[in-house]
């Protein structure tokens, strides 16, 4: 017995390291794919600096959303007419299989989606990825002798997978970590804390041969200061609630999203509008890291209106591209709003408290940031490390951006019993 619980050891940490390096691979080929088709397309190179491209003409950024929106929809209506079903991390963790052909479409895909303009989070990609590597190497772990692992640490490798996918392409190895067991698993414990982050870590040292070591975001102001805290109380309830209908919404959207031949219209159309939009207003496009950014860096309070216009563009732009039945993310458009939000309210904050810096309005942007993500997604803990390591915070952010966190949890119930 004692050497059968050896073997099965030997074998959690030998799957462990494996699927860090192979997952951290998939996440680094997934962002290149993203980089070739965002040059295709849009003529530029993502990044911190450049998150959107506001140098692309207008009918470029409308003919590049719409040419890819009507690639796309083909594309998925040949995988559901055709091909296997596709399954969701959720039913392979309930022992489903991920049809390997499928899948590997599916989430080239996605990422071809974005990176031509389509409003939707990149982030579920890297995850199905990883998932499918976990499962795949399961079954080859059997045909080369290993040990065959229990039911729980089967399902520990398969969440472990999904959240390195995420922490090799956003260099994010606690939020990975903590996807897989806060959201994935709902179980904490050290070996599933263990699992789960010694391969993020490996995912994330792979993924950042390409990146390196460089904030995701950009902050205008990075010392948070302790007389923030009575901002943070309002803003936190307010995003708290607006998380939680926008939750709602992505949640409805998602239920009720175009299916075989009706995605051949709808996305066709969704795309359409998304490129107009984005004519005027490119920091919509693609995962929100353009609005994002924008309200971070931004001190300007004539922009009060964009970041309004654009809080709200993004919302129903993206509800639409759910509802019309494209696959992908929600965290990196919550961050996108909640930012517009979080600086607007902040720029009202600033004229009900006169003398304060004006350092207070990109801080907002991040307080508002990780309050709607807390909410949109239920999970404080990943919402709260998630902009730590995205933008590369110090530790004077940790007090205004938990307390963020935690009232906007409560109140986003509120609005989700």
């Amino acid at each position: 017995m004692l050497a059968e619980t050896k073997r099965q050891t030997i074998a959690l940490i030998t799957a462990t390291i494996v699927l860090g390096i192979i997952v951290g691979i998939s996440s680094l080929l997934l962002g290149q794919l993203l980089d070739i088709v965002e040059q295709l397309f849009l003529h530029f190179e993502e990044n911190a600096h450049r998150p959107v491209a506001t140098a692309a003409t207008p009918i470029n950024r409308l003919l590049s959303v719409t040419l890819g929106g009507i690639i796309v929809a083909l594309v998925w209506y040949a995988l559901q007419r055709y091909g296997k079903p596709t399954v969701s991390i959720n039913k392979a963790l309930q022992g489903e299989k991920m049809p390997v052909g499928v899948t590997i479409i599916h989430v080239m895909t996605q990422i071809f989606y974005v990176a031509t303009g389509g409003s939707i989070g990149r982030e579920l990609a890297p995850r199905e990825a990883g998932t499918l590597m976990a499962q795949t190497w399961q079954k080859f772990a059997g045909r080369i002798g290993l040990a065959e692992l229990s039911a729980t640490d089967q399902r520990l490798l398969l969440a472990a997978a999904a959240g390195a996918g995420f922490a090799g392409i956003y260099i994010a190895p606690i939020t990975g970590m903590l996807f897989a067991v806060e959201i994935l698993l709902k179980k904490v414990d050290i070996r599933t804390v263990s699992v789960s982050l010694s391969m993020s870590v490996i995912a994330m040292l792979v993924g950042s041969i390409t990146k390196g070591f460089v904030p995701y975001y950009l902050i205008a102001h990075k010392n948070f200061s302790i007389r923030m805290l009575p901002f943070v109380v309002v803003v936190a309830v307010m995003m708290g609630v607006l998380g939680g209908l926008f939750r709602r919404g992505f949640q409805w959207a998602g239920k009720h999203n175009a299916q075989n031949k009706q995605i051949l219209w709808h996305l066709p159309l969704v795309a359409l509008l998304t490129g107009i939009v984005a004519m005027k207003m490119p920091q919509i496009m693609g995962n929100g890291r353009g609005l994002a950014e924008f309200s971070f860096v931004n001190l300007d309070q004539n922009f009060i209106m964009f970041l309004l216009v654009g809080a709200a563009l993004k919302t129903i732009v993206t509800l639409l591209t759910i509802k019309a039945g494209v696959a992908g993310g929600t965290l990196t458009p919550s961050i996108a709003i909640g930012g517009a939000l979080g600086s607007i309210i902040g720029f009202a904050y600033l004229v009900m408290m006169p003398g304060l810096s004006m350092t207070i309005i990109a801080q907002a942007g991040v307080i508002g940031s990780v309050g709607f993500l807390a909410a949109s997604q239920q999970a404080p803990l990943m919402a709260l490390f998630m902009l730590f390591e995205v933008c590369h915070l110090d530790s004077s952010a940790l007090l205004p951006l938990g307390l963020t966190v935690a009232l906007a949890s409560v109140s986003s119930k509120l609005v989700l019993k």
